[in-house]
């Protein structure tokens, strides 16, 4: 799969709900999908990482696809209150760059790491 912007995700998850999902949800459900996708993600994490081992009877699922499941469901949001997110989530990257520059201290070249409690 080539490289993709945010710009072209919207566009081709657009494409697809205009011609195959009968358009957006309300901003409610869509709100609600989310809350449901994350709450998998939750789910996967307990049982990878978490004390709550999964059900032999459960089907084995995929952090990557979880994650992307939460993107899908953002992006249909976005999609349907006409939000560019790759203009607003360079405005977080602008934000949280500015914020945070001073509040982590950089340990060689490995990049910034969380002072220590």
């Amino acid at each position: 799969m080539p490289n993709k912007t945010m710009k072209g995700l919207q566009t081709e998850v657009d494409e697809w709900v205009q011609a195959v999902g009968g358009g957006y949800w309300s901003p409610h459900a869509n709100l609600a999908r989310i809350a449901e996708e994350v709450g998998e993600l939750a789910r996967l994490i307990n049982h990878v990482y978490g004390p709550k081992p999964k059900k032999p009877t459960e089907a084995a699922q995929a952090l990557g696809e979880e994650l992307a499941d939460i993107l899908f469901a953002v992006i249909c949001l976005a999609n349907s209150e006409q939000i560019d997110l790759e203009e607003s989530f360079a405005g977080v990257l602008a934000k949280v760059w500015h914020r945070d520059r001073d509040r982590y201290r950089r340990k060689g070249p490995a990049g910034p790491q969380a002072e220590d409690a």
